[in-house]
């Protein structure tokens, strides 16, 4: 790892499995963190960078409240070289942002990366210690059910995007268990966040 960057924990899970609570508890424990999906909403909200670019790509799907996240993922939910047209617009917008990011941090210890398709669109290679949020499939399937709107066909076509949930524990550095109560979960947290420090100093 180079000294004159913070260690950069990258933190991935499948849909349902309790990411954004353990992204918080990161936080909760002092660590600045980088939200993938934050900065894709922010340059598709009102105002956003790329909403000219996506409308002029798709159009219909934008108003001026940005981005109707319903109508453009419709739009390439299932159609690879419409996602594909889509991703080269966004990840090198969210790439400028990351790096942005990471000067504002830049004395820090730890960083964390919320990034949930780490694995998919080749993200690992960027962080120094990988962490996977997992949970058991009873549990996540309750979860994204739950969700509004939310359809089992959406779920199947969503889990298809993903890399499955073993692979990405296989791959993980730290396994997060979300399937316990929250204050373990919360304990696994502080103890990976305290090892890490340690590992540092």
């Amino acid at each position: 790892m180079p000294a004159d960057r913070p260690f950069i924990i990258g933190l991935t899970g499948s849909i349902g499995m309790g990411k954004s609570t353990v992204a918080q508890m990161f936080v909760d424990e002092g660590v600045p963190m980088f939200d993938a999906d934050a900065a894709v909403h922010e340059l598709q909200g009102p105002g956003g960078d790329l909403v000219a670019e996506i409308e002029a790509l798709f159009p219909g799907t934008t108003s001026s409240d940005g981005v109707d996240r319903q109508k453009l993922g419709a739009a390439v939910l299932g159609d690879p070289v419409a996602l594909q047209k889509l991703e080269r617009l966004i990840h090198p917008a969210v790439g400028k942002m990351r790096m942005a990011f990471l000067e504002r941090y830049r004395d820090q210890p730890l960083i964390l990366f919320d990034i949930p398709l780490l694995f998919e669109k080749g993200g690992a290679e960027g962080v120094d210690h990988i962490v996977v949020v997992s949970a058991d499939a009873a549990q996540q399937r309750d979860r994204v059910m739950a969700r509004p709107g939310m359809t089992e066909e959406r779920f199947e076509q969503i889990k298809l995007l993903q890399m499955p949930d073993a692979d990405k524990r296989q791959k993980a550095d730290s396994v997060i268990d979300t399937s316990l109560p929250l204050a373990e979960t919360r304990n696994q947290v502080q103890k990976l966040v305290q090892k890490l420090k340690a590992s540092l100093a």
